[in-house]
């Protein structure tokens, strides 16, 4: 199974931006550990940042025939990204969102997603945990669909 990481806007200044807010972990960190889990069950991910909205509607864009899933932290686009929600959306993959912080708990603009109603989950709050979480529970929604697509049945 392949799975596309997606680091929104800022998040390769993780472990120097606002650590009582972000924490400490630098997206190198983040990322090797994403990988560590995506190996134990089998998966391979290809993980990619930018700051730029396009690049990420693009990636987005091609990702239905390469990948069964995308694991995505719009950052800042969250709030504001109508195009990143309508890619999601029209790749047809499924998505789960995942933040550091706990958005609902911060200043009144960060508190509203557009992109959380065109992905199966969200998890946030829980610090870089919030990728592992959000990234076994992706493996565990797209593992049936992915066995289909190869043409072998997933046990019960």
């Amino acid at each position: 199974m392949k799975i596309l990481v997606i680091h929104g806007p800022n998040l390769q200044l993780l472990g120097q931006r606002n650590p009582e807010v972000y924490g400490t972990a630098d997206l190198s960190e983040i990322n090797r550990e994403l990988k560590a889990v995506a190996s134990q069950r089998g998966a391979v991910l290809d993980v990619f940042q930018s700051n730029h909205e396009g690049e990420i509607v693009e990636r987005i864009g091609a990702a239905k025939s390469k990948f069964e899933a995308i694991l995505i932290n719009p950052a800042a686009y969250t709030h504001t990204s109508v195009a990143i929600r309508d890619a999601i959306e029209a790749s047809g993959l499924p998505a789960v969102e995942v933040h550091l912080s706990n958005i609902y708990a911060r200043e009144s603009f960060r508190q509203h997603s557009l992109i959380a109603p065109v992905c199966r989950g969200q998890v946030s709050g829980f610090g870089p945990a919030s990728y592992r979480l959000g990234l076994e529970a992706l493996l565990d929604l797209a593992a049936p669909a992915a066995a289909r697509a190869r043409g072998r049945r997933t046990p019960s």
